[in-house]
């Protein structure tokens, strides 16, 4: 009987052993060394902070670019280095190069949730705007801003700002041409 327990002993010691060691590579062997390695295999210099239009950022979303842009809350966040989360492929994919702000406040990937045009988000209930004030603190602890996201007024003005200095050449050359 002794060399029995002696047996069973041995044995129960190697299936701890083996489950120990089963646990160490599912949760911290693999992962890890995965998520660093897309971290440096996606670290791009940093952005020059700019304000963006809807159109503009939907530039950004890893198909055209190598970088991920999403706003959120107004603030357009590079979301670069977690591009196998957000890029082509990811399970928030659908968030990058756009607004997703109301996704996040309402917890939904689904297209109404997820526009292509300008949401102010005033229809947002407390709950909502609570839940999507947390995610703009989440990501502002997690990634850089890169800017703003402009509304179609202000994207209209600025448009109007670049395009004037020309005009105002244009008239001061036909000016000295008379």
């Amino acid at each position: 009987m002794l060399e029995f327990l002696e047996w069973n002993t041995a044995v129960n010691a190697g299936l701890i052993i083996a489950i120990i060691y089963l646990v160490y590579k599912l949760f911290f062997s693999g992962s890890g060394k995965q998520e660093a390695q897309e971290e440096k295999e996606e670290e791009l210099p940093p952005m020059e902070p700019r304000d963006f239009s809807l159109s503009e950022l939907s530039d950004y979303d890893g198909t055209k670019q190598k970088r991920v842009l999403m706003a959120v809350n107004n603030k357009v966040f590079d979301v670069s280095r977690r591009r196998s989360v957000y890029g082509p492929g990811g399970p928030y994919q659908a968030f990058a190069g756009r607004d997703a702000s109301r996704g996040l406040a309402t917890f939904s990937l689904e297209k109404d949730a997820i526009k292509d045009e300008y949401d102010d988000l005033s229809d947002l209930n407390s709950m909502q705007r609570d839940s999507l004030h947390e995610w703009e603190m989440q990501f502002l602890d997690r990634y850089p801003v890169v800017g703003k996201l402009l509304t179609p007024e202000e994207a209209a003005q600025r448009e109007l700002k670049e395009i004037q200095p020309e005009d105002v050449q244009n008239d001061q050359d036909t000016k000295k041409e008379k």
